[in-house]
């Protein structure tokens, strides 16, 4: 079980890295083992989908099979552990101003558009598109690493049947979850261009990413 809320000792004038992300783009970066890694929401409930690669060996991937079986929950938390499909943890939530991310809806794409609202949405831009293209411009990284992503600040409720629920976005401006890397991880993130769905209120904005050399004493 995990804690909902705890907020961070670090300052962002301490990092070591800063960078905003705009709506629809891609972004891939290091995180060093021992890091902390934050995703800011600067202008709330903007869904930010993420993947986590082994850096020293691009086979080992974030795997949401082994994370919900290891926690016994699908939703993500302070205290959660994020497993690879090796088994081992590749980071821990140590921090969380939002809480209850989701590890289930993965990202958009062209054929969910179509699905889940219509025909001629097929060819909106989606979260695939931009995963798979800063994949392909990384070395040694491909579509083979797309694989089901985790999705901070998007809140997907679930009954006691199992049935999900796409529902309003429950973030705000400010609010974050951070990360501290338990060995090289890259990160790799699509900040969602969703324009059909109201979690965001039809406004996809951006996020910033923080990182800083190590987890505060």
């Amino acid at each position: 079980m995990f804690t909902k809320y705890l907020e961070s000792s670090l300052k962002e004038e301490d990092a070591c890295y800063v960078e905003d992300v705009a709506a629809g783009k891609g972004w891939l970066h290091l995180i060093k083992k021992g890091q902390v890694f934050r995703i800011l929401d600067l202008k709330g409930n903007q869904a930010v989908d993420t993947l986590f690669i082994n850096a020293n060996d691009p086979s080992e991937r974030y795997s949401v099979q082994q994370t919900v079986q290891r926690q016994a929950n699908c939703l993500v938390g302070v205290g959660t552990k994020l497993y690879s499909n090796d088994d081992n943890v590749m980071l821990t939530v140590i921090a969380d101003t939002c809480g209850d991310h989701d590890t289930l809806g993965s990202a958009c794409s062209c054929e969910s558009n179509t699905c889940r609202y219509s025909l001629d949405k097929r060819y909106m831009h989606a979260c695939r598109e931009s995963f798979l293209k800063v994949l392909l411009e990384t070395p040694n990284l491909d579509k083979r690493d797309q694989v089901n992503n985790l999705n901070f600040f998007m809140y997907v409720p679930f009954d006691e049947k199992g049935n999900l629920n796409f529902a309003d976005g429950i973030s705000s401006p400010g609010k974050y979850v951070e990360m501290r890397a338990e060995m090289d991880v890259l990160a790799v993130v699509s900040n969602c261009p969703q324009l059909n769905n109201p979690c965001n209120a039809y406004d996809p904005t951006p996020v910033r990413m923080i990182v800083w050399d190590k987890e505060p004493v």
